[in-house]
């Protein structure tokens, strides 16, 4: 592989680590990071965060009422195996809610949001616009699994709320009645909802807890798409029908569906200056309204985790949440690389030797290729004294006749230049398939293997004051490992190829640059990567008793004793033969002008 060939590689290279450059978050959206090791320091101490708890406060009733009475907000719930939904009489809305089995960085409960919730629905009445957020409900059926609340106007119009909680389930049904709404809600409009929420950290890193953050939704009869994951953004559907709405942050979602779809919506994303807020969320979303006495909407919630099966077991493509890559990368991670962790996961082995042997089959199918690399470096080794003779002969004031010669040679011996190049790029989409696999893999998160604590994040082994620029506040033990095994692999392969000069230097700077965007990833992610690097240096290793340098040199030379036509040229060798001879005549044109 010449170095014009390899510069390309490595630009193409650099594209890619711009672009994970480029996912991170501004400096305004993670200068409130102060305030969140403050909240990691105070819960260290004893001091509680702000719980989900049935709190009662005092609050005036709805404005229309004519007899002004003191009213106290109440806190219900509904509770299964699964979710501890808390539900306020004031607006009838769900205020709060915990997730069993789960735990955040601070190991307490994981809360998806603490009050910052709020959902009603607007009408008019007395031509003064109202919600029903500020309504207090009325207790009709209070259960374990079922809750009915009302709120009666004035005028006798009221609204019910239903609330039902199967057994291990992690949906809400969510059933809406409105009666004698006729002249408050405008039909052409419909029945407009308004529901915002502040989901709350619950990763050790929340800058980049920030990134994988945002409103996620469905269009009916069309795929899934997401608000912008690095800025905020609001996007309004004049047009489309939305089948559902999902708050979504890293590894948790709070998604609300509906049979009859959401019309006229507006979404909106984004971070916020709170030191235990991931973002913000609002949708205002419409559901048709018949101008009739009474009005019936089957709605459901659903509060949990972004597990990609559990998700998929709720129906209506929710699973597409987790970011399996784009074009072919998704294919990859989703019917190749998930069934068979799903498999191994069914032996409940541990998650560190599950990717161990995610990486152990992937390069045992990738290992033709590596071999085939292997031997088109040694080819090249192997020529490179005739090489250095072509270039004292030639010398280096003429490229293009340079490269024309060392193209004879190559046809010459049998050679392709980029045989050693072109093996590696079909590795390529597996590598980036599991860039974006394990940093989404519910699965890693809290699992430990080795000294790494929790799989999902980055494993610290010094931690100290944000570098400026940079951003670094830890080093991360297992990127280190990596880059230091890139870096051993990167000088024995420069021996097999017999890189020099300024190729050489190349690419030991490559793993320096992968070292900064990795060091924030999760340690699991690292972990591959590292376990990548030893099976690929073992291979070599092997590999190296099976290739003999003479051998080579005798075949090369045997090569060369064939006539011209019996040679078999590449269809790259005659492009790149066109593309020198093109070169050469516009030059000889460029001197004829002078």
């Amino acid at each position: 592989m010449d170095r014009n060939t390899f510069t390309g590689l490595f630009l193409i290279l650099v594209i890619l680590v711009g672009s994970t450059f480029l996912l991170k978050p501004s400096e305004e959206q993670i200068k409130r990071e102060d305030f969140v090791q403050d909240s990691l320091a105070k819960a260290k101490k004893g001091i509680k965060q702000p719980a989900a708890v049935a709190k009662t406060t005092t609050l005036p009733t709805d404005t229309n009422s004519q007899n002004q009475v003191v009213q106290k907000e109440e806190i219900l719930t509904l509770e299964n195996d699964k979710v501890k939904v808390f539900i306020s009489t004031l607006g009838g809305k769900v205020s709060s809610v915990e997730l069993k089995n789960e735990t955040n960085q601070l190991n307490q409960p994981v809360v998806l949001f603490n009050k910052q919730n709020n959902f009603g629905i607007a009408y008019s009445q007395n031509n003064q616009n109202l919600n029903t957020s500020n309504l207090f409900f009325a207790k009709e059926v209070v259960q374990d699994d079922k809750l009915v609340l009302k709120a009666t106007n004035t005028d006798g119009s009221f609204v019910n709320y239903t609330y039902s909680l199967a057994k291990g389930s992690n949906k809400v049904d969510f059933n809406i009645v409105l009666s004698g709404f006729q002249n408050k809600i405008n039909a052409d409009k419909g029945l407009a909802i308004n529901w915002a929420a502040e989901l709350q950290q619950q990763e050790k890193d929340i800058q980049n807890e920030r990134i994988y953050s945002t409103t996620y939704y469905k269009i009916a009869n069309e795929d899934v798409d997401y608000l912008s994951e690095t800025e905020s953004e609001e996007k309004a559907f004049t047009e489309e029908t939305l089948a559902w709405v999902s708050f979504k942050q890293h590894f948790f979602s709070a998604a609300l569906m509906s049979k009859d779809g959401f019309k006229n919506s507006t979404l909106k994303v984004q971070t916020v200056a709170n030191n235990s807020a991931v973002k913000a969320y609002q949708a205002n979303l419409n559901l048709p309204f018949k101008n009739q006495q009474v009005n019936q909407y089957e709605l459901e919630y659903y509060f949990g985790s972004n597990k990609f099966s559990q998700l998929r077991a709720q129906g209506n493509d929710l699973e597409k949440q987790v970011k399996m890559g784009w074009g072919p990368l998704k294919w990859i991670n989703r019917y190749l690389v998930l069934p068979v962790f799903n498999f191994f996961e069914g032996f409940n082995m541990s998650y560190g030797i599950i990717i161990l042997l995610l990486t152990i089959i992937l390069k045992t199918v990738l290992f033709p290729f590596t071999y085939k690399s292997y031997l088109s470096m040694a080819k090249m080794r192997v020529l490179k004294p005739e090489m250095d003779e072509i270039k004292k002969k030639v010398g280096d004031d003429n490229p293009t006749l340079l490269q024309q010669e060392y193209l004879k040679l190559y046809k010459q011996a049998g050679v392709n230049p980029l045989g050693g190049c072109l093996p590696l790029l079909f590795q390529m989409p597996f590598i980036l398939a599991f860039f974006y696999f394990f940093p989404n893999l519910f699965e890693l998160r809290h699992e430990s293997f080795l000294w790494m604590k929790d799989l999902s994040t980055y494993d610290e082994l010094i931690t100290f004051a944000p570098i400026p620029l940079l951003g670094w506040s830890h080093i991360s033990l297992m990127c280190l490992l990596m880059t230091i095994s890139t870096l051993i692999y990167t000088y024995f392969n420069n021996q097999v190829s017999g890189a020099q000069g300024q190729m050489k230097y190349i690419g030991y700077i490559t793993p320096i640059i992968f070292f900064g965007v990795l060091n924030a990833y999760p340690a699991g992610l690292n972990y591959y990567y590292f376990c990548a690097n030893i099976l690929t240096f073992a291979q070599q290793y092997l590999i190296r008793y099976f290739v003999d340098d003479e051998k080579i040199h005798a075949q090369i030379q045997e090569f060369k004793k064939k006539p011209e036509s019996a040679k078999k040229k590449s269809g790259f060798q005659k492009k790149l033969e066109d593309m020198m001879r093109q070169q050469q005549q516009l030059k000889e044109q460029q001197k004829k002008k002078k």
